[in-house]
């Protein structure tokens, strides 16, 4: 089995790799490097490296204008100081204009811990995905990180790669096929469907477990990208099953429960529920902790689907 890591240490790992092979790739950074692991590329290729310092704005339209000239630039700091702060750059001088330019966001979420609520994003997926040209996608596991980081480097135009801190046991194997846009159907179920995305893929494997255990039988499938969605998926395992529940850690508004409600709404008689973020901010805690007092659980997770279909 894969080595478990943190899907941040993924991404620098993968920005690494790629910089041998790929000339045209520079790494852009706010002064996080070490936080976002993007430290690995400034190693390793200090010419093709810049830190931008605390300017993410500054550090966005820089990009965009490198991206212009035939560069592809990652760009990397904290997922509240990138979709949040430099949101305007992103809008205008990225996607706008259709520049190049891949945003690979890290500390997403409650699972940046004791940092808290004023550093928790856990709207950074709808701020992204409201955007025209953005491609968003979210992977669920180490293995998942390195497929996206290479993923984006071959879509032309702006991408969006949501980058957990805490380290994750691999749930992905490294033949599984990985297209933006196609989501990975994680394993069969006539009963009840669970789409999941990001760090929610595995607590999703767990609770379809627990619905085994009383004769439930639960399909889990990951979206790892959130756009384009895999609407196509998301309409055959709505019908097959009749039930779905959505699982994110990210706010039950705008995000993948958002994504899933507004193409399935008309088309299929599915009974639906979310499980993610109510309508509220992050707090300080343990990674752990936050999740449990959210509700990001599998035994939430699987009580919704129960719900549903009793």
């Amino acid at each position: 089995m894969a080595e478990s890591k943190s899907l941040r240490v993924a991404y620098g790992e993968a920005l690494e790799q790629l910089g041998a092979s790929n000339g045209k790739i520079v790494v852009l950074d706010a002064d996080l490097a070490h936080a976002t692991m993007t430290c690995l590329f400034a190693d390793k290729y200090p010419d093709r490296f810049y830190n931008m310092g605390i300017a993410e704005a500054n550090m966005v339209c820089a990009a965009a204008g490198m991206a212009h000239s035939g560069l592809i630039p990652f760009v990397s700091t904290f997922a509240l100081f990138g979709a949040g702060r430099a949101y305007e750059q992103i809008r205008n001088s990225v996607c706008y204009s259709r520049a190049n330019v891949k945003l690979g966001l890290s500390h997403s979420g409650l699972c940046v811990g004791e940092d808290g609520g004023s550093h928790q994003a856990v709207e950074d997926i709808a701020l992204m995905r409201v955007l025209p040209g953005m491609t968003v996608l979210v992977p669920c596991d180490p293995i998942e990180m390195v497929k996206a980081v290479n993923a984006a480097v071959h879509i032309n135009g702006p991408v969006y790669i949501r980058v957990a801190r805490p380290v994750c046991d691999c749930i992905t194997k490294e033949d599984a096929a990985f297209i933006p846009g196609v989501a990975n159907v994680m394993r069969n179920g006539a009963d009840v469907s669970i789409f999941a995305t990001g760090l929610m893929v595995s607590q999703a494997l767990k609770a379809a477990l627990l619905l085994e255990e009383k004769g439930i039988s639960a399909a889990v499938v990951n979206f790892h990208t959130i756009k384009p969605l895999d609407v196509a998926t998301a309409i055959e395992f709505a019908e097959k099953t009749g039930a779905v529940v959505t699982a994110e850690e990210h706010s039950v508004i705008g995000g993948l429960g958002s994504a899933i409600a507004e193409n399935l709404v008309g088309k299929t008689g599915a009974k639906f529920a979310m499980v993610g973020i109510d309508d509220r901010f992050g707090r300080s805690g343990k990674p752990s902790d936050l999740f449990e007092a959210y509700g990001l659980t599998a035994e939430n997770i699987a009580e919704k689907c129960i719900g549903l279909i009793q």
